[in-house]
Formats: C-alpha cells, sequence, structure tokens
C-alpha cells in the first residue's frame, strides 16, 4: 500500500493559509528569511522545531514551506509522527515566489 502524498502546491497552500484552514510554517534557517518568506508563515526552523512544534495549531493542517521542498517534507513526516496533519508545500518558497504569491521581507 502506498502512502498518500504530503506534498500540496503553492497555490492551494496560501488558498488554505489565507482561509484560515492551514497555518504556514516557514522551516528554512533565520538567515534565509531575509530573502523574503510567504506572506503570513510562523517561522520555526527546522532544527528548532522538536522545541516548538507545541506552539502550531491542531486543529488548522501545518503547511511546512522551506526553499526548495526537502526540509519541509522532513518537517512534515515528522509532525506527522507527532499527530499533526501536515504537508510540504512543492517547490518551496522557490515555487511561492514563481508563482506570484504575497511575500513579506523581514
Amino acid at each position: 500500500m502506498t502512502e498518500p502524498s504530503i506534498d500540496i502546491t503553492p497555490q492551494q497552500a496560501h488558498l488554505e493559509a489565507s482561509e484560515g484552514a492551514g497555518v504556514l510554517v516557514d522551516v528554512r534557517e533565520p538567515w534565509e528569511w531575509s530573502g523574503g518568506a510567504a506572506a503570513g508563515a510562523v517561522r520555526i526552523s527546522l532544527y528548532d522545531l522538536p522545541q516548538r512544534h507545541a506552539e502550531l495549531p491542531r486543529d488548522q493542517r501545518v503547511l511546512c514551506i522551506c526553499a526548495s521542498g526537502n526540509r519541509s517534507r522532513a518537517a512534515a513526516e515528522y509532525l506527522r509522527q507527532l499527530g499533526y496533519e501536515a504537508m510540504s508545500v512543492s517547490g518551496g518558497t522557490a515555487a511561492w515566489q514563481l508563482h506570484r504569491l504575497p511575500i513579506e521581507r523581514a
């Protein structure tokens, strides 16, 4: 039996976050955030996630985003093990910007 995909498109993640159905979590390192981050994203680096995951809501889907999609997939898998409904934004912040979705500058 195959696992269901944990990937979500940037457009779908933006829609879910803007409708309050999901919360974006930028799991990149703090120095990466200065280049711009998905608007409204909570910033918790992958390294800090084990200590800070309790800050995330359990009544919304957690939409993890990184630079390209690798760290966000690891974050989503980790959060799923803890019982969160978590997804990874395909292509990360690079794809988010490519699709001209809202960005915040630090």
